[in-house]
């Protein structure tokens, strides 16, 4: 199993997690917040093409996350998963697509991946992130939650590898010249994760299978990718895990899980 990254930030997220059993190779697509010409344009930067997606899982709707979904998904005929609540918010965009519905505690056989949704406190309407498994491994996603809970904490427990939430630096948004409302509103218990709660949530982790972590979703303002990385690096100490940092622009190319 492997992931890559076609951009992770406020400005578009997409990450794609593939699988192969045989001759056949699965690749889903997990949100989609870039326009159909640069989702392609991304894709083809990762040896993919759009006919390789077999589906888009989605998160929640806010649009970094959900505004290329539909018109790719109605483009390239891709099923789309998503929950309830989502497309409570986002039921006009979906006329003409394939769409399933899922929830926390599902398991969601996709070809050879297994995605199994769980859910994170974030101001949607029924968010959730994803742990995928092709058998053998396992990946957990988290971005885009305020606080940590135990129920999330269970769900990344014993992966292989791990996407997660380094959005902000505390002292940073406070500094910033945001307005005060949108400063209560990412550093919530429904906004984005800080650097020291994604630390906090990595150290509650079982880790003994962990080989890789990726701090993701980062603020292009109130963050530094040198500053996540020591918050994530501080809770694994001399450990062999590995940490990078998932950028807006180029997101990564695609890492091994367990190879």
């Amino acid at each position: 199993m492997k992931f890559a990254s076609l951009g992770s930030g406020s400005e578009g997220n997409a990450l794609l997690i593939s699988a192969a059993s045989g001759t056949t190779t699965t690749t889903v697509m997990l949100d989609c917040g870039f326009s159909l010409r640069e989702t392609e344009r991304r894709l083809a930067r990762v040896g993919k093409q759009a006919a390789d997606i077999a589906a888009i899982v989605v998160t929640h709707e806010h649009g970094d996350h959900v505004g290329g979904v539909f018109k790719f998904a109605r483009r390239h005929g891709t099923p789309v998963w998503i929950t309830r609540g989502t497309y409570a918010a986002v039921a006009s965009a979906c006329d003409g697509v394939d769409l399933h519905f899922c929830r926390d505690g599902d398991a969601l056989a996709i070809g050879d991946l297994q995605l199994h949704p769980y859910t994170v406190p974030h101001d949607a309407r029924e968010p959730v992130q994803y742990v995928a498994t092709d058998g053998r491994y396992r990946l957990g996603v988290l971005t885009d939650a305020g606080q940590s809970t135990s129920h999330l904490v269970q769900a990344l427990h014993l992966c292989d590898a791990l996407m997660l939430e380094c959005n902000h630096d505390r002292q940073m948004l406070a500094d910033s010249a945001y307005p005060m409302s949108l400063k209560r509103r990412i550093g919530g218990d429904y906004g984005h994760l800080a650097n020291d709660t994604s630390a906090e949530i990595l150290a509650a982790l079982d880790k003994s299978r962990l080989k890789m972590v990726v701090g993701a979703h980062l603020s292009l303002k109130n963050n530094t990718p040198e500053l996540a990385r020591q918050a994530l690096c501080s809770v694994l100490g001399t450990s062999a895990c590995e940490v990078r940092i998932a950028c807006q622009e180029e997101g990564f190319d695609w890492i091994s899980v367990g190879g």
